[in-house]
């Protein structure tokens, strides 16, 4: 069984494990049907799509008419301007086949000027609370990639009351102790205000190597050992209050479900949580394991 916490202050009930629909982007429906049942098998029940996902709103669409009411179903817009997103919340319900979407998100919204733009005059917001109001979304939120994702949420917060936030946590990315204490404050500031704190890129390994001839299904290497994927993925769910968003490579699903449906937080003493961790240091040695986002270097997708 998976456990379940609320999701911020929505109301809603959600699986700690929350599926990362791009993995349904370049499939043809009937594979993608196969995924999102593996959804029930586990009882997930909080889906993450986005409109830059390749056809993956297409392949949720069809298959949701048949589970809407069990599942909380969000989805991101990359548009800055009032009219660019209301006119991208009205094309991801009709490809999503849904009146309303739970959750709204504000894509990547980590850079200045995109920032300024969306939550200024005729900017992105302003269209999501229009949209909140015509019932067409029931929430709004942010979400961001690379090392600055934590502080840019902070200021979003501070400007409007989002509903959740998203951002990278893994191993080797809060081993930087700079955005281990921007990530730490935001944490707070999310439970204080009753904020879903929403997490991804939880099993990556590092960056594709040039050389590297595997098949690719996302943008970064994930780790793709069984034993390792669970200890990552119990590291993340050790950290409470937060939810784990799956990787865009489904052909890791079942292993992270899995890991995440042995997960007991009534077991986890201190004890078994520092040996996790002196753990996963060997295997991050072991493995050759780097950091996916670097302030100033390599801090884009």
């Amino acid at each position: 069984m998976i456990e379940k916490l609320p999701f911020g202050k929505t109301g809603h009930l959600s699986t700690r494990i929350i599926f990362g629909a791009a993995a349904l982007g370049a499939m043809r429906q009937d594979r993608g049907d196969r995924v999102l049942e593996t959804l029930v098998e586990f009882g997930i029940n909080h889906i993450d799509v986005a409109a830059s996902y390749g056809d993956a709103e297409l392949r949720v669409g069809p298959w949701m008419k048949k589970h809407r009411d069990h599942f909380f179903l969000a989805t991101k817009t990359g548009e800055r301007t009032a009219q660019g997103t209301m006119e991208s919340i009205h094309r991801s319900l009709e490809r999503l086949e849904t009146n309303f979407v739970d959750l709204i998100q504000f894509h990547n919204l980590t850079d200045d000027s995109g920032w300024e733009t969306a939550l200024g005059p005729k900017g992105a917001l302003e269209a999501a609370v229009q949209a909140r109001k015509q019932g067409l979304v029931k929430h709004i939120g942010v979400t961001g990639h690379g090392t600055m994702a934590p502080r840019m949420h902070m200021k979003s917060l501070n400007h409007f009351d989002f509903d959740s936030v998203l951002l990278p946590y893994n191993f080797m990315l809060m081993q930087n102790p700079e955005y281990a204490e921007d990530f730490f404050s935001l944490k707070k500031i999310c439970s204080d205000r009753g904020i879903a704190m929403q997490t991804i890129k939880s099993i990556a390994r590092r960056r594709w190597k040039a050389e590297d001839p595997s098949k690719r299904f996302s943008w970064y290497e994930p780790v793709k050992d069984p034993e390792v994927i669970q200890k990552m993925v119990h590291w993340v769910l050790d950290q409470p209050g937060i939810f784990l968003n799956t990787s865009s490579d489904a052909t890791l699903l079942p292993l992270i479900l899995k890991a995440a449906a042995e997960y007991d937080s009534t077991k986890r003493s201190p004890g078994i949580k520092s040996d996790l961790v002196n753990r996963l240091k060997e295997d991050a040695g072991a493995m050759e394991m780097e950091p996916i986002f670097i302030r100033g270097i390599a801090d884009g997708v």
